[in-house]
């Protein structure tokens, strides 16, 4: 997906007017001097901001003076308290994720059975013709030739057919009581997600991309078709009304797409083509500054997001645990089910912040189960608008990280209560490799701003301090 654009005034703060009294006596040579002096501040903060960039250029664990020091004093912390609609404040997330979530979601995702994910990269935009130009060729995938992707993959689904899977609607007193069958994972199914817009059962379509050879990053998709994107997502599909106006559901849908609008451009800043002559890449943190940074709701978007995709997998535990990571390789496949179970069961994580969103209060006024209909139907078309983004690698991550998104949803939303899950929650494989991966993703971004957003406002902070003077009496 495109990078995150910025609000009009994000395209940078004009510079401090003169006071009247010197504007008066100035002269042409003073007047050529502020610009001078401008432009060597704003060259002074492109230096800083990359001085902080190069200090590290992998995702870093986030060091321990950042939450306070080696002193024992307490460290200033911009984002404390509760992150806003959920159970944990901000530095139970910093903590968790450094010491227990990002490492094991870092090594998970690059073990085989998380990392090819089946995507339908050719298909035309229902919206609009395809414009979309890339002008690099990063913009392009590469696909995973037949022999490469696991060989169970190639296999059609085991498990339950979709006819048996909903026989039962409606029918409770038909259903039978599997109190004693403590298997929830019962095999992979392949059926659509009610929240996504992709048919998943039409394989002729699909093809497989190794996401370890086709990474989230900078890849040139600027200009109008990029911004007719998220225009069309926030404009059409998630309105941001008036905060009186936005009941509680909307409120959250909102807040998703714009984390993971903020994720989205955490990682094009953190890997971005800084010297295209000399293919060069790093970390670009005016970028992160501009996109991300600058706008604290955008980080507070983020860490909701991040929150509420956690939910889901832990909500999902019994499955995921049970869940067959089978891709032929035994070692590989021992190493997925044992770092599986310790991303959902770590006592750390468990104990810190047992319950990361509470999905219940939602959908509980009289007109809940219209209102999950019509945001059902929103989201559906976000995830239909990826068909038109016009950069192939743009498209992927778009399309892996909404069905995530989606594939969230549907755990959450989609059955009540944890004992009505266990029984009827079935996931495609290809749904549980994008949940994963977009928990990564937003791991990796949460740890990012974490490491790297206070170092850079300090940065902005001192530059401002020392070019804005007081005026003189």
């Amino acid at each position: 997906m495109p990078p995150q654009e910025p609000a009009p005034a994000a395209n940078g703060a004009a510079p401090a007017p003169a006071p009247a009294a010197a504007a008066a006596a100035a002269g042409g040579k003073r007047r050529k001097r502020g610009r001078w002096a401008a432009a060597a501040g704003v060259g002074a903060l492109l230096v800083a901001l990359l001085a902080v960039a190069v200090s590290s250029r992998s995702f870093p664990a986030a060091s321990s003076s950042s939450r306070g020091g080696d002193c024992g004093c307490p460290g200033t912390r911009k984002y404390t308290g509760m992150v806003e609609d959920c159970c944990c404040d901000y530095e139970t997330v910093d903590a968790i994720n450094e010491e227990v979530l990002h490492p094991i979601l870092q090594e998970l995702v690059t073990l085989p059975f998380f990392r090819y994910f089946k995507v339908k990269l050719w298909c035309d935009c229902p919206f609009w013709p395809d414009d979309g130009m890339c002008r690099l060729r990063d913009c392009s995938v590469c696909e995973c030739p037949e022999n490469e992707f696991p060989e169970p993959f190639k296999k059609p689904y085991s498990g339950l057919s979709p006819d048996s899977m909903i026989c039962q609607e409606g029918k409770p007193q038909a259903t039978v009581d599997r109190t004693l069958d403590a298997k929830v994972f019962k095999g992979w199914i392949e059926t659509d997600n009610p929240w996504t817009y992709d048919d998943e059962t039409d394989n002729a379509e699909m093809t497989y991309v190794n996401l370890q050879l086709n990474p989230e990053r900078y890849t040139g998709y600027t200009g109008d078709s990029a911004r007719r994107i998220w225009d069309s997502v926030y404009k059409e599909n998630c309105p941001k009304y008036p905060s009186e106006e936005m009941c509680q559901e909307k409120k959250a849908l909102y807040k998703l797409i714009s984390g993971l609008h903020s994720s989205i451009s955490v990682h094009i800043a953190y890997d971005y083509l800084l010297d295209e002559t000399a293919n060069l890449w790093g970390h670009n943190l005016p970028l992160l500054y501009d996109r991300v940074l600058k706008y604290p709701e955008r980080v507070q978007n983020l860490y909701f997001t991040y929150l509420f995709v956690l939910r889901a997998v832990t909500k999902a535990a019994d499955y995921l645990e049970q869940a067959e990571y089978n891709t032929g390789n035994p070692e590989e496949d021992l190493k997925t089910q044992s770092l599986v179970k310790q991303l959902l069961y770590n006592p750390k994580l468990r104990s810190a912040c047992p319950l990361p969103f509470d999905e219940a209060k939602l959908w509980q006024g009289e007109n809940g189960p219209e209102l999950k209909q019509e945001i059902q139907k929103q989201f559906r078309n976000i995830s239909a608008i990826m068909d038109c983004v016009g950069c192939e690698k743009c498209r992927l991550w778009g399309k892996l990280q909404v069905l995530g998104l989606g594939t969230a949803l549907k755990i959450l939303f989609s059955v009540d209560g944890e004992n009505h899950l266990n029984q009827s929650l079935q996931l495609q494989r290809n749904e549980v490799i994008a949940l994963v991966n977009l928990l990564n993703r937003l791991s990796e971004s949460v740890n990012f701003v974490h490491e790297k957003g206070p170092s850079i406002e300090d940065v902005i902070k001192q530059q401002s301090s020392s070019t804005v003077k007081p005026a003189l009496n």
